[in-house]
């Protein structure tokens, strides 16, 4: 049976202070392909916000942006980039 969703990937190529994301439980793949890290599982838990430990990238949760991040361009899709 197939998963009804995938699990939401963000990078921060553009290297900003922080990446705004819509849900706790993420992919973080550092920067795009080919210089990304290792796409690490990252689960906020009940906190707020967490910091990638390859890249630093601080996560900031805001609700309102659902499975989605700002800025907009952190978002990356697997399917797109093939």
């Amino acid at each position: 049976m197939a998963a009804d969703h995938s699990t939401p990937h963000f990078h921060n190529q553009p290297g900003v202070p922080s990446v705004r994301v819509g849900v706790k439980e993420f992919m973080c793949i550092g920067a795009l392909p080919p210089f990304d890290h290792p796409h690490i599982f990252i689960d906020m838990g009940s906190d707020t916000e967490t910091i990638c430990p390859y890249c630093s990238t601080r996560f900031v949760y805001e609700a309102a942006l659902g499975p989605h991040a700002a800025p907009a361009g952190c978002e990356w899709n697997a399917t797109a980039a093939a």
